[in-house]
C-alpha cells in the first residue's frame, strides 16, 4: 500500500506567549510562510529591543519556500520581515493596507535585503503557491484589510483565523465573512487553528462603535486639552478619535514616530479619513484655546522613551502637559506591561492631570474574540482536527478545553509548542516531533549577537555590579610587584568602604601569590584562582557576587 503524504504545520513563534507570530506550512517540497512578526522583550532582557523568531528551520529548506501570506499589518506579525528576508528572499502576500505597512517597515532594512516583491490580495483574492490553494476571509480586527486564510492542501482544508473579532457594526462597514467559513464548514474542514487571546473572556467583545460614543461624550464634556493615547496601527480607533474631535470642534495633532508612520500611510491609502482642516502640526497647539485641542500619542503601554512617556517626565520637545489637562489610555495592558502602565498613571496625576483608562471609561475594547465569537467559529467551521494559536499556555488550553466542550473529541485537539511539528491527511493528525526554534534577540543592529550568557551578564551587571582587579605580577620570578588596583562600579563606593577594598587588595596579592607558588605560572589559571577567592570573600562581606574582571600586567 503506497505510503499517504502528511502536511506538516510548524508553528516557530506566537505560541505559549504574546508576539512574534510565524507559522509554517509544508508538503514534500512546499513551504509556505503565515505571518513573521516579532515580540518585545520582557523585563529580564536588558537592552534587548525586540525578539524574533528563530528560522532556522527556514533556512535549512530556503529552497521550498514559495512566499509568506500576512494576515495584517500589526508588528506581532509583521516585524520579522525585514530579517527573514535577509535569509529567505521570497514574495509576500498582503491586502493593501497591510502591504502599505510592510514597505515602511522594509524601508529601513533594504540596503541588506534588497528587491522583495509584494503581491496585493483583498479577501475575493485567490492564489496558489506550490501545492497550496490559498482563498483570504475577511475578518473584523482592530487594524483595516485584516483576513485569516482558507489553505486548501493536497490532504485537505486548513483555515487559520489570523487575529479577529465578530463586530456587526465595524467601523469601515466590512463585517467578517461568516458566510465564507460556513461555506467551507459544509464542505469539510480538516483542521481549524485559531485566535486564543481572549479565549478566557465571557460573552462577546464590544463593537468600535462603542468607543466612538464614549469619545463623542468625552470630548463635548470637557474643556480641558485632550490627550488620547493608543496604538498606532489601531487605526480604526484613531478614527473614531478623530471623528469625535470633528464633532466637537477640535483640530487634532499627532506625536510619536510610530503614530506618524501608521496614520500617514493610512491617509494616504485612504483607510484613515481626515476632515479638512482638521489635522495641525503638534508645534501649533498653543495657538488654539484648551477645549479646541486633540493630541492622538504612541505610549498607552507605559513604554519608555514614547511620546506619552516623555510628555509624563516633562521632556517632550513640543508639548508639555499642564494641570487639568485630560489623557486618555485607549488599551488594554499586554500582559506584562501592567506595572508601568501603573507607573505612567501615577506620574500623570502628579503632574495634576486627569487620567481615564478602561477601568473608568469603555475607552478601549479588544480585537480579539471572546467566548461567545469563537464558539460561533467553531460551530460554523465544524473541523476535524483543531489546533489554538496566538496566546499564552492558559489560553491556548483554555481554547483546546472549549473546543472539546462543543463536542470535538480529545484525540482531535492538538496543544503545541514552538518548534513542534503537527502532521496531519485526511485521516489522522499527530505530534511527530520538534524543530529548532526559540527567541532571537535583536540589540541595536545586532541580531543574534546577544544571547543568554550577554543577557546573564548585564543581569549580574544590573543587580551586583563589576569590580576590575588589575594584578601587577612578575610570573617568572613568583612575585607581586605592585598593590593590586580595584575599580569598583555599581558595586560599592570605593570612598565609603575602604576597609572592604583594602582587605580585597590584600587578599587578591596574597592568593596570587599562593597561585604562582603552587605552580600555576599561567595567567589564566591565576585569573581563575583569584576570581573564585575574591567572589568567596565578598560575598561573605556583602552578601552580593559583583561580576570581576582580573587584569594581569607581568613584568
Amino acid at each position: 500500500m503506497k505510503k499517504k503524504n502528511k502536511l506538516k504545520i510548524i508553528p516557530l513563534g506566537g505560541l505559549e506567549e504574546i508576539g512574534k507570530n510565524m507559522t509554517v506550512f509544508e508538503y514534500e517540497d512546499d513551504i509556505i510562510l503565515l505571518d513573521s512578526g516579532f515580540g518585545f522583550p520582557d523585563d529580564e532582557l536588558l537592552g534587548i529591543d525586540i525578539v524574533i523568531p528563530d528560522i532556522t528551520y527556514l533556512e535549512k529548506n530556503s529552497d521550498k519556500v514559495k512566499g509568506i501570506i500576512i494576515t495584517h499589518g500589526h508588528m506581532d506579525h509583521i516585524g520579522s520581515l525585514p530579517f527573514v528576508l535577509q535569509k529567505v528572499n521570497v514574495p509576500i502576500y498582503g491586502t493593501r493596507l497591510t502591504l502599505g505597512l510592510v514597505k515602511v517597515r522594509l524601508e529601513e532594512y533594504k540596503d541588506s535585503i534588497g528587491e522583495v516583491k509584494l503581491i496585493e490580495i483583498d479577501a475575493d483574492t485567490k492564489f496558489e503557491l506550490g501545492v497550496f490553494k490559498i482563498d483570504p476571509i475577511r475578518v473584523s480586527h482592530s487594524i483595516p484589510d485584516s483576513v485569516g486564510y482558507a489553505i486548501t492542501t493536497p490532504v485537505g482544508v486548513v483555515i487559520h483565523t489570523g487575529d479577529f473579532k465578530i463586530d456587526y457594526t465595524p467601523i469601515d462597514g466590512d463585517m467578517i465573512d461568516l458566510a465564507k467559513f460556513a461555506k467551507y464548514g459544509s464542505e469539510g474542514v480538516m483542521l481549524l487553528m485559531a485566535d486564543s487571546t481572549n479565549v478566557m473572556r465571557k460573552g462577546s467583545s464590544m463593537s468600535e462603535m462603542t468607543v466612538g460614543k464614549t469619545f463623542d461624550e468625552i470630548f463635548m464634556n470637557s474643556d480641558e486639552r485632550i490627550v488620547v493615547a493608543s496604538f498606532s496601527s489601531n487605526v480604526h480607533r484613531i478614527q473614531q478619535i478623530v471623528n469625535a474631535a470633528h464633532v466637537s470642534g477640535r483640530k487634532v495633532a499627532f506625536s510619536g514616530r510610530s503614530m506618524f508612520t501608521v496614520t500617514e500611510v493610512a491617509i494616504d491609502l485612504g483607510y484613515l479619513k481626515m476632515p479638512e482642516d482638521i489635522l495641525i502640526d503638534v508645534n501649533e497647539i498653543d495657538k488654539y484655546p484648551d477645549n479646541e485641542i486633540v493630541l492622538i500619542t504612541t505610549g498607552s503601554q507605559g513604554e519608555p522613551m514614547s511620546a506619552l512617556y516623555r510628555m509624563a517626565n516633562s521632556f517632550h520637545r513640543n508639548f508639555e502637559l499642564r494641570n487639568g489637562d485630560l489623557v486618555i489610555l485607549s488599551s488594554t495592558p499586554i500582559p506584562g506591561n501592567e506595572k508601568p502602565i501603573i507607573e505612567i498613571i501615577n506620574l500623570l496625576h502628579k503632574k495634576g492631570v486627569n487620567v481615564i483608562y478602561q477601568s473608568l471609561a469603555d475607552v478601549h475594547v479588544s480585537g480579539h474574540a471572546c467566548e461567545e465569537e469563537l464558539k460561533v467559529i467553531h460551530s460554523l467551521v465544524k473541523p476535524k482536527f483543531f489546533m489554538p494559536v496566538h496566546g499564552e499556555y492558559s489560553h491556548l488550553l483554555t481554547h483546546v478545553k472549549l473546543a472539546e466542550k462543543l463536542g470535538m473529541s480529545s484525540n482531535n485537539t492538538f496543544l503545541l509548542a514552538n518548534g513542534n511539528v503537527l502532521e496531519l491527511n485526511e485521516d489522522e493528525a499527530s505530534i511527530t516531533g520538534k524543530v529548532q526554534s526559540g527567541r532571537v534577540f535583536v540589540d541595536g543592529i545586532g541580531v543574534g549577537d546577544v544571547g543568554n550568557v550577554v543577557i546573564r551578564d548585564r543581569r549580574i551587571l544590573s543587580q551586583d555590579g563589576l569590580m576590575v582587579v588589575v594584578l601587577h605580577l612578575d610570573t617568572e620570578n613568583l612575585e607581586v610587584t605592585a598593590m593590586p588596583d580595584i575599580i569598583s562600579r555599581g558595586f560599592v563606593y570605593v570612598r565609603e568602604s575602604e576597609s572592604l577594598i583594602a582587605s580585597a587588595r590584600n587578599l587578591v596579592k596574597q592568593e596570587a601569590l599562593n597561585s604562582m607558588k603552587s605552580g600555576k605560572t599561567d595567567w589564566n589559571d591565576i585569573k581563575k584562582h583569584v576570581v573564585t577567592k575574591l567572589n568567596e570573600f565578598l560575598y561573605k562581606k556583602t552578601g552580593r557576587r559583583p561580576m570581576i574582571l582580573p587584569i594581569v600586567i607581568d613584568k
